[in-house]
């Protein structure tokens, strides 16, 4: 019964982490490209209100995140394999640092509403370079976990064979 629960924390962890990658990819890839053509009169419904769900939604994830890192951290602790946990614990409060220390203030002033196209411009630009910070460090984190499984594959096999 104990593995099955252990299972579960991984697996409630790997897709915490695919949440974060799939979200960071499709701001990337869907959302970054039209920032040019966005204006004081149009940013606020391309951005404010999917930021203002998404930061409710990832701060539970991420407290989530980090309690299957202990619990992983924990089982593994005799095991050179507790490495993939530390990583990525340490990954998910590098980016919740990254996110209350610096992004969190430019979400504060596009959710004030920006009036000004040179300042709208400044924020969207620093705003979409810390986010793509993020998103290569949620896509590291999202990767340890794929080379965990990769590795517990490899030596099942070797062990198998």
């Amino acid at each position: 019964m104990k593995t099955f629960w252990l299972s579960i924390n991984k697996a409630i962890l790997f897709a915490c982490l695919s949440m974060y990658f799939g979200t960071g990819w499709s701001l990337v890839l869907f959302s970054f490209p039209i920032a040019p053509k966005l204006t004081p009169a149009t940013y606020y419904n391309q951005f404010v209100p999917q930021v203002t769900s998404a930061t409710h939604f990832f701060t539970y994830m991420t407290v989530l995140m980090l309690f299957c890192c202990v619990v992983f951290i924990i089982e593994k602790f005799k095991s050179p394999d507790k490495w993939y946990p530390i990583l990525i614990l340490v990954l998910t409060l590098a980016t919740t640092a990254i996110t209350i220390i610096f992004i969190f203030p430019y979400n504060d002033r596009m959710a004030a509403g920006i009036t000004n196209q040179a300042e709208l411009d400044t924020v969207l630009t620093a705003w979409i370079h810390l986010n793509i910070l993020r998103v290569c460090i949620w896509t590291a984190m999202w990767l340890v976990m794929i080379i965990y499984y990769s590795v517990l594959v490899i030596k099942s096999q070797s062990i198998n064979a």
